[in-house]
């Protein structure tokens, strides 16, 4: 069963006196793609958190966000003791060289900038990772249970189109037999309008021209080629694992062949099956861009 590409996992826990919510969503790639968006403290845990995101998922581009509420272990409120002295001598210089009375009180210290700094500390504690972890790993399965859900819904269409290329395939080789016979007359036609002769001594000729023409517009082997491709991406989108790479390349084969049937057909109803195939062609291609 075919995945598709996109999805959405989002878990939320309380770390340590922390609110800490993961979120994972995935869209279309040609290749795996990671991109891990994680406070600085956390820096530390990014190939770990790489690592598990490449465990669950093959190929789509993925953005993995971790936020984390302020408090808790991961910020320290400190002073700049430099920044708060040299405030405090400059207030010191301005009362001094302008005669100015009054105190300098803490609360007009406490409003000065950078005089209070908020750091992140480095040292996170390993059950706060080991629940991280966990949280990643919950949000990875809500991302990959609904890849699968869509997978579901992506494979439903595939088959029923996949059908459809096959139902135009058989009519075209049904109606070829017609269109040689209908060749057949139109050139018995020609020959009693425009040569005076009869058609016993004219048969060969026919008989070449009708050859000629049926070597021309012969696509036997675009039929059986066409046929063990559909069989080959019904056998595709059963497969485990990634696929979307297979079923594209045996999209860009099927559309060559019936190119070449378009080609070779010089009957309006047969360009309607080939025109009929190539829709839905078209339609599977889309799809497959979301195919894992």
């Amino acid at each position: 069963m075919a995945d598709s590409m996109t999805g959405y996992g989002r878990e939320i826990s309380e770390q340590e006196g922390t609110r800490v919510v993961v979120e994972v969503r995935s869209v279309n790639h040609r290749f795996l793609d990671v991109h891990t968006h994680l406070p600085s403290s956390l820096l530390f845990m990014e190939d770990s958190i790489r690592k598990r995101v490449k465990e669950a998922v093959q190929r789509g581009r993925v953005d993995v966000y971790i936020t984390m509420d302020s408090g808790g272990f991961h910020t320290n409120v400190e002073v700049d003791w430099s920044a708060a002295e040299q405030y405090i001598q400059a207030m010191e210089g301005l009362k001094s060289r302008f005669h100015l009375t009054g105190d300098i009180t803490i609360d007009m210290v406490s409003k000065l900038e950078n005089v209070f700094v908020t750091k992140e500390t480095e040292d996170v504690p390993g059950s706060f990772q080991e629940e991280l972890q966990a949280s990643v790993k919950q949000a990875l399965n809500q991302l990959t249970d609904m890849r699968k859900r869509e997978g579901r819904q992506l494979t439903k269409d595939l088959h029923s189109r996949i059908t459809a290329v096959g139902h135009w395939l058989k009519m075209m080789d049904q109606r070829r037999p017609d269109v040689i016979n209908e060749y057949k007359a139109r050139i018995r036609a020609r020959i009693e309008e425009y040569a005076a002769q009869t058609l016993t001594q004219d048969e060969p000729r026919i008989l070449q021209e009708v050859s000629l023409m049926a070597e021309k517009g012969d696509v036997t082997e675009e039929f059986t080629r066409m046929h063990s491709h559909l069989q080959q991406f019904e056998e595709a989108l059963t497969q485990p694992g990634s696929v979307g790479r297979r079923l594209d390349f045996i999209l860009q084969e099927m559309h060559r062949e019936v190119n070449t049937m378009g080609s070779k057909s010089n009957d309006a109803l047969l360009m309607e099956y080939v025109l009929n195939m190539k829709s839905e062609l078209e339609k599977m291609k889309e799809q497959v861009q979301n195919v894992e």
